[in-house]
Parts: structure tokens; C-alpha cells; sequence
């Protein structure tokens, strides 16, 4: 298999100079210190609703991590609209819903990003029941084997508000980032979003809002919650 060539929603890749990709480093060192008594390992990004930039907030912040030596495996869990592959230029044959289902081994599924540091599995092909399979015992004991492999993983989600899939997934990660369209998302939708996930007892590590005009600099803006009580 050809290795990814083309990066061109990974500014942190192409531009790691940059204001913007220093914005997610920022965003990278403020989740690392958000619990500084605990090891956050498998961390999930979603949005409130399609078309946030959460895919492209997920795929920077792994870069951000792999930049840090650490080693980094994203996994697209977005069994519903799937865009790891396209933003990693890469075949979407074979990944989740195949180790999911047995029907694949994780050396089958795991790819080389093109980014040192940094692999990732794609979604696979779409399945039928995306929340039944994202419920199984089996997401739980790949989560574990792959932690045996990798320092952080992340998982790139669909959105919290249409289906359940976000809230499900939140269940197995140690914390949850939610990214804002600032500009088109309204405020009761955000909450929403973020009331759903809370329903399920996730713990909300802080909001990316996107879009925020900051001076033009800056591609998003990161706001931490800090401990709930």
C-alpha cells in the first residue's frame, strides 16, 4: 500500500510554525494537564452537530501528540459519515467495523499515517447498526489491547445530537473534547450536545469552538470546564 502523501487539513504537519498549530498544541498541553493525578488514554472528539470541524480538530490534535513523541493511534468510530480515510489519503477496505465484527485482525486494520508517531484505523465499511456495534464487548477489549500499543488513541465520533453513537463511545474513553461552530451552532443546540453526553456521566474535558475570530490568527478557540462538582 502507497503511503499518504497529501495532508491538507493538517496544518500541524504542513505548517507546524504556524499560529493555528500552535492553537492545538496549546489545546494538546491544556488536556494534558487537565488531570494531572490521572493517565487520560483514550480521548474522543465529537461535535454538536455535521460539518463542525471535528474531524479536522481530531486529526490536528493527533499530530499535535505524535509532534510530542508520544504514540499515537486515531481511530475513526464515525460508523456513519467516515473521513479519516479521505484526510489521510488511504483505502477505507478494511478497519473498525472489521475488528468489531472478527471478521479482522488489528495488524490487518492499523495503517501508517504518513506522520511519523502516528497510525490510524479507518472506519471500514458502513454497517447497517452502527450503535449496536459500537455497544459490543469487543470495542472495550480492542480499546485495551491497543493501549497496550499506544500511548494515546483517539476517536473521531459523529455528532452528539442526531444518533446515540457519541454517548456510547463516551463511555469507554477517559475524556471527551466537543467542538463548537461558533458561528452556526446555536447555543441550546451546544447545550444539548453537551447535556447528552453528561447524561452518560462523560467527562467533558473542554470545548474547541471553532470559527472564532480572533485577530484572523487562530483557527479555534479552547474553553476548559475544569472540575465539575
Amino acid at each position: 500500500m502507497s503511503q499518504p502523501t497529501n495532508h491538507k487539513q493538517i496544518i500541524t504537519h504542513i505548517n507546524p510554525k504556524s499560529p493555528i498549530s500552535e492553537s492545538y498544541r496549546t489545546l494538546r498541553t491544556n488536556i494534558q494537564f487537565s488531570a494531572i493525578d490521572e493517565d487520560l488514554r483514550v480521548l474522543m472528539v465529537t461535535s454538536a452537530g455535521p460539518g463542525e470541524g471535528k474531524s479536522t480538530t481530531i486529526a490536528n490534535l493527533a499530530t499535535a501528540y505524535s509532534q510530542a513523541d508520544k504514540k499515537v493511534l486515531l481511530i475513526d468510530a464515525d460508523l456513519r459519515k467516515p473521513t479519516v480515510h479521505h484526510t489521510f489519503k488511504t483505502t477505507n477496505r478494511v478497519g473498525l467495523t472489521g475488528l468489531l465484527t472478527n471478521q479482522a485482525a488489528i495488524e490487518e486494520t492499523i495503517k501508517s499515517s504518513g506522520i511519523p508517531n502516528l497510525d490510524i484505523i479507518t472506519s471500514g465499511p458502513i454497517p447497517p447498526n452502527p450503535s449496536e456495534i459500537l455497544s459490543s464487548k469487543r470495542l472495550v477489549t480492542l480499546l485495551e489491547e491497543l493501549k497496550q500499543r499506544y500511548d494515546i488513541i483517539l476517536l473521531d465520533t459523529p455528532p452528539a445530537i442526531a444518533v446515540t453513537d457519541a454517548q456510547i463511545l463516551a463511555t469507554k474513553c477517559d475524556g471527551v473534547i466537543l467542538v463548537v461552530d461558533s458561528g452556526n451552532v446555536k447555543r441550546e443546540v451546544a447545550m444539548k450536545a453537551k447535556a447528552n453526553l453528561e447524561h452518560v456521566q462523560a467527562r467533558i474535558l473542554g470545548v474547541v469552538l471553532n470559527n472564532v475570530d480572533r485577530n484572523s490568527r487562530e483557527a479555534y478557540y479552547y474553553y476548559y470546564y475544569g472540575n465539575k462538582t
